[in-house]
């Protein structure tokens, strides 16, 4: 690898820093009213991030395709059609339909018409964050115009979860608003609020609070109000309306839930598991207005529980519910093929570990966002063009990877969101310089102290333990370069320009390398990656999973073997450079290279 740009590249290099400074105007709008000196890092813009060829690009060029040549008509159907306004256009199908009244006995077809246009649409702001591609701006620009025109409380007669897609709405329109700089949005948001408030109820309510709804001849069953404060906050930043701070704060579900987690009081089992760990972002958004503590504790307390009745993948809520801790219920769990609600839960995951990471530094929850990429949604099937998705990972012996049986379901509105926001997790920016989240190839271009200065990061990690990251700096530049160091790599190095041990690297923090850094200036960084176990749970500590750094590696067949602990342990690649690892003639692969096979999580150990 040649230590010197070329010229086309220092070329490319200058035109990213002018375009990284534009959309920091855009990043800045989005962080500006919310910010509080107890969030230490803050996110850069979508576009001075900039994904090599490999898989979390790829998941970004295929879910930007997909949404860019989806039929407008048809995303907009079921809004013209309760607004009695024509509606050309084929029927998506799968949930997403229009509906002649809820069922709650029948199947899922028109389940939640019009559900996802929000995620939809914010998926193609955030893609246009990072592309700058005129055609996804305008299609964005279309379809906030065209929603806008059918925008009534028509909308919500007769819909059982008012709350669930509204809050999907304020987020596609307050990213429209921001990062597609649509001159509409705004005044469209304010509308399409007017229009569901009649339909919601005074105050976040549990599930089994449901039946008591100002709508009597409504067939309610339930809804995720308490997801809504996180959106309502961040519409307030961007658009300086006060009433959208006064929604966040009516929908906080405090006595229920946040009182009792900043209590350390567990809560979670039963309830709803992706839609509660959303419920963890509004906790956060909630501390950053408010400047109350008891929301950073139970974040804080409240994702720690999940964790400690997490997966070995990062996922955990088999059939969607969390379980009781330390009585074995998670082993239990391994019945379900339908064991963690994959693109859901981890944007979901993604969410709650960035805003704590924001806000602690503690580098746990980079930890927990890179266990989850890699052995849950970097393994997702692709969506397809007729809606067909991929919506759970299978745990349970002899696992497979199947499409979920109805068409546009949630999972298809939060994995374009999520494969966008790759880049904002991958990099966070300090006061003092940058920290590096994940390690993907990269790079990042920022203005430290108005140099221009960009980093470079090139790796095959994590099935390579070894990264490398490249500085280019205008002119000499002083910051801090802070590196994850996942808390499980005992003997990780840091060199820098070829010297080691001038900086530690210390398991479960971020090493910090302080220089006045210059253009060729360069870090080598170790993350050893050995060969562990982890059990599924205490009470079942002859159940694990094989993990090798960050990855876990799943034993392919129909059945789940048997082994000695040695000999999981003494694992070997089938070839130089293969992703297949043999035990005896068991073979074990990451989740991502997994396609029809059968597999199993978890194997028994003598």
């Amino acid at each position: 690898m040649s230590d010197k740009l070329s010229r086309r590249e220092a070329l490319r290099a200058g035109a990213l820093f002018a375009a990284g400074a534009r959309a920091a105007l855009g990043q800045e709008r989005a962080n500006r009213a919310g910010r509080s000196p107890s969030e230490v890092l803050r996110q850069f813009a979508y576009n001075q991030v900039q994904l090599a060829p490999g898989p979390l690009q790829r998941q970004f060029e295929e879910n930007h395709s997909l949404f860019l040549n989806l039929s407008e008509d048809a995303m907009l159907k079921p809004f013209r059609q309760r607004a009695g306004m024509p509606a050309p256009g084929e029927d998506m199908g799968g949930w997403y339909d229009n509906f002649a009244g809820f069922d709650p006995k029948g199947d899922f077809h028109g389940f939640i018409p019009g559900h996802s246009f929000g995620q939809y649409l914010s998926a193609l702001a955030r893609c246009y964050a990072v592309t700058g591609d005129r055609e996804t701006q305008a299609k964005v620009n279309r379809l906030v115009k065209a929603y806008g025109q059918t925008v009534s409380p028509k909308f919500y007669v007769d819909y059982h979860l008012p709350a669930y897609t509204y809050d999907k709405t304020v987020c596609g329109l307050i990213d429209a608003h921001v990062f597609a700089h649509d001159p509409t949005a705004a005044a469209v948001l304010k509308s399409a609020t007017d229009a569901v408030l009649p339909f919601l109820p005074e105050k976040a309510l549990t599930r089994p609070e449901q039946a008591a709804r100002p709508h009597k001849d409504i067939a309610y069953t339930w809804d995720e109000t308490y997801t809504l404060p996180e959106n309502q906050f961040l519409a307030f930043d961007r658009i300086g309306e006060p009433r959208y701070r006064e929604l966040a704060v009516r929908f906080l579900l405090n006595a229920e839930y946040f009182d009792p987690l900043a209590r350390n009081e567990n809560v979670l089992p039963g309830k709803h598991a992706y839609s509660h760990v959303n419920a963890f972002s509004s906790a956060c958004q909630a501390y950053l207005h408010l400047k109350d503590e008891k929301y950073l504790r139970a974040a804080q307390n409240g994702l720690r529980m999940v964790h400690e009745q997490s997966y070995a993948t990062g996922g955990w809520g088999p059939d969607e519910a969390f379980v009781e801790p330390g009585n074995g219920k998670l082993a239990e769990s391994l019945t379900t093929p339908n064991t963690f609600e994959t693109p859901c839960g981890a944007y979901g995951e993604f969410k709650a570990t960035r805003y704590l990471l924001r806000i602690t530094r503690d580098s746990r929850y980079g930890d927990a966002m890179e266990r989850m990429m890699y052995n849950t949604v970097l393994g997702a099937r692709p969506i397809q063009p007729d809606g067909t998705s991929f919506y759970y990972s299978d745990y349970h012996p002899g696992g497979q990877k199947v499409w979920y049986k109805d068409k546009w379901p949630c999972c298809s509105g939060t994995l374009p969101q999520l494969a966008a926001d790759y880049r904002i997790s991958a990099y966070l920016q300090g006061r003092d310089g940058v920290y590096v989240n994940l390690y993907a190839p990269s790079t990042l271009e920022w203005v430290q102290d108005k140099i221009r200065c960009s980093l470079r990061q090139s790796s095959e990690y994590p099935y390579d333990s070894r990264i490398r990251l490249d500085v280019t700096a205008a002119r000499p530049a002083p910051f801090t370069l802070h590196l994850r160091i996942p808390e499980w790599a005992d003997g990780a190095a840091l060199w820098v320009n070829g010297r080691r041990g001038l900086v530690e690297a210390a398991p479960g923090t971020f090493a910090e390398v302080r220089r006045e850094w210059k253009t060729g200036d360069r870090i080598e960084l170790e993350i050893p990656l050995p060969m562990r176990l982890q059990p599924i749970d205490a009470q079942n500590p002859d159940q694990v999973a094989l993990l090798r750094g960050p990855l876990v590696l799943f034993a392919l067949g129909g059945e789940a073997p048997a082994f000695e602990r040695s000999a999981l342990l003494a694992a070997q690649r089938k070839s130089p450079g293969s992703r297949v690892w043999t035990v005896g003639e068991v073979e074990f692969t990451p989740f991502p290279e997994i396609q029809a096979e059968r597999y199993s999580t978890y194997v028994k150990v003598g």
